[in-house]
C-alpha cells in the first residue's frame, strides 16, 4: 500500500479553483485505479502554515531532531518524508507559486530528513518516489519563448529533485485568462491528461 500526500495551495474551494478541478479529478481517478492506497490531503490554507521564526529555524537546524516529530513545523517535514507519492496542486501566481507553498517548502527542506549535506554537496534522501505537479496558468508560460518567465513549475520540480524525487510529471492548464480562449476546453483537456496519468502513477 502506497501513501500519497496531496498538497493543495489555493484559498479557493474545489469548485472555484480550476487547478483543484483538475487535481480532484486526478485524485478520484487515482483512487479507482489504486483503491488500496492511502490519500492524505493537506490543504495549506487550512493549516497553520506561516513564515518561519528565528526560534523555529534554530529548532529545525538542530542536529538532533529525532524527538521532534510533533513539532509544529517538523511534523510536516516528517509527514512529507514518510509519503511514497506526491501530488501538488497550485496555480501560477505572478509567474511563481503562492507564498504559502514557498513557506511549506521552507518547512520540509530540512537536513537529515529530506536531504543531507556531504563532501560533494547536497544529496536528496527521498529516493524511489514519484510526484505530479498540477498547475493552472493565466497565460502561456510553459512553452518557449515565454518559459523563461516560469518560476512556478520549475521551482516545484527542482525542489522535488533536490529531495531525490526524480520521477516528476507536470499537468498544466494554460491560457486560462486569455481573452477569447476556450477555458473549459483547456481545463477539460488537462483533466483528460490527469485521468490517464492517474492510472499509472
Amino acid at each position: 500500500m502506497a501513501k500519497v500526500l496531496y498538497v493543495k495551495a489555493n484559498p479557493k474551494n474545489n469548485e472555484e479553483s480550476r487547478t483543484f478541478r483538475i487535481s480532484e479529478h486526478f485524485i478520484n481517478e487515482y483512487k479507482k485505479a489504486h483503491p488500496e492506497d492511502e490519500i492524505i490531503e493537506l490543504d495549506l490554507y487550512k493549516e497553520n502554515i506561516h513564515f518561519l521564526s528565528k526560534e523555529e529555524i534554530d529548532t529545525i537546524m538542530s542536529k538532533d531532531k529525532s524527538n521532534l516529530k510533533d513539532h509544529p513545523v517538523l511534523k510536516y517535514t516528517y509527514q512529507f518524508a514518510e509519503a511514497d507519492k506526491y501530488v501538488i496542486a497550485t496555480p501560477m501566481w505572478n509567474l511563481s507559486i503562492p507564498a504559502i507553498l514557498k513557506a511549506y517548502f521552507d518547512y520540509i527542506t530540512v537536513t537529515g530528513i529530506t536531504f543531507k549535506y556531504t563532501e560533494n554537496g547536497a544529496v536528496g534522501l527521498l529516493k524511489n518516489k514519484k510526484a505530479v505537479v498540477i498547475m493552472s496558468t493565466g497565460g502561456e508560460y510553459l512553452t518557449p519563448p515565454f518559459d523563461q518567465w516560469d518560476f512556478a513549475s520549475k521551482y516545484v520540480t527542482t525542489m522535488f529533485k533536490f529531495f531525490g524525487v526524480e520521477d516528476v510529471s507536470l499537468i498544466a492548464a494554460q491560457r486560462l485568462d486569455i481573452i477569447g480562449e476556450d477555458v473549459e476546453k483547456r481545463v477539460s483537456d488537462a483533466m483528460k491528461e490527469a485521468e490517464q496519468l492517474a492510472k499509472q502513477f
